[in-house]
Parts: C-alpha cells; structure tokens; sequence
C-alpha cells in the first residue's frame, strides 16, 4: 500500500504561503526552487500527486501553465495529479488532473489506486494534509524549514497532532533549510 506524504516547506515560524497564499518567499531563499539529489529520489518513489486548489491555482498562475502546458512535467513529470476544490478550476491542457472535493476518505480509493506501487505526495496546503492526518491517512511529514519569516499567513498544519502521533525519523541540512521528517502514527487504514 502506497505511503501518503505531505512534503512542503515552511517558514521558520510556521507559514506554507503568504495571507495571498503566495510562495515568492519561498522561492527567494537559497536553495528554494528544491531539486536536490535527495529530492529527486524522493520524487522516483511518487505516484501520484494530491493539492488543495489554492496550492494548484498558485502554481498555474505563477508558472502560466494553462498557456505553457509544456512546463508540467519539469516540475510533476508525468504522474497522476489529484487537486481537491470546492471550484470549477481550469486545467493544463494535456496533462493527467482529477478533481475532488468533499471527504479525502471518499477519493482515497481512487487516489490509491492511481499511485499504483508508489507513494502518494501531498504538495499542498495544510489543511489538506490535515484532513489526510483526520481520515487516518497520513503517514509521514516531511518539512523542509526556509530561513524566512513571515508576519502571516497560512499554517503548515492547522491541527493538533502531538508527541503521541508523530516521531522524528530524520533531520538533516539540505542548504540553507532544515529538513524534519516526521513519521505519523494512529492511521486507520
């Protein structure tokens, strides 16, 4: 059974995107943009991606890729991409996107299924990961920590998830953040 994974970075005080839901920050740190060699064998063991529609909406607009559709797979390769919206969102010509809304519980045979053999990443948002860490489908957590601050903005994890649900497996430098991995426990599948 595939691993599901929320994999993000965050500020040193705790914010995934600007109250505009905007990651300029992040790309503007040292190191930002990803694509270590760690990250890259992260991204072999993935199937299928999962993001929330303000995560989604963020990276069409800022990549133009409705217009661009050719960027995709720089970024995503050719995998499966699950975005769940309450909104009619528009879609990248060519490129695999399924919509969901309503409980993960209900998609998540369908998102299963689609990641065959490898893991399931959730890009984004917070919230997102947290209705995954409710169901009982969250597995592992694992934060990349930016040198950046932000006044405010939108949570890494809005949900109380405490020492009894999530042991370190891993902290390492990856430039100039701090990478924590945490394992979840209590899931229910």
């Amino acid at each position: 059974m595939p691993r599901v994974i929320f994999y993000t970075a965050t500020t040193l005080n705790g914010f995934l995107a600007d109250d505009h839901d905007s990651l300029d920050w992040l790309f503007a740190a040292p190191g930002g943009e990803g694509g270590d060699a760690d990250f890259q064998r992260f991204l072999a063991g993935i199937g299928v991606l999962v993001q929330g529609s303000s995560t989604y909406r963020w990276v069409l607009e800022h990549e133009d890729l409705v217009a661009h559709p050719e960027k995709w797979p720089a970024y995503y390769g050719d995998r499966p991409t699950w975005v769940f919206s309450s909104r009619v969102q528009p879609v990248v010509p060519g490129v695999d996107i399924r919509f969901a809304s309503g409980d993960v519980r209900e998609a998540w045979p369908q998102i299963r299924e689609s990641a065959g053999d490898r893991d399931v990443w959730i890009v984004g948002g917070g919230d997102l990961a947290g209705q995954f860490a409710d169901a009982g489908l969250l597995d592992e957590i694992r934060v990349s920590i930016a040198p950046a601050t932000l006044p405010s903005g939108k949570p890494l994890l809005p949900r109380s998830l405490g020492a009894d649900r999530l042991r370190l497996i891993d902290a390492r430098q990856a430039g100039a953040f701090a990478e924590l991995t945490y394992a979840v426990t209590g899931q229910q599948r």
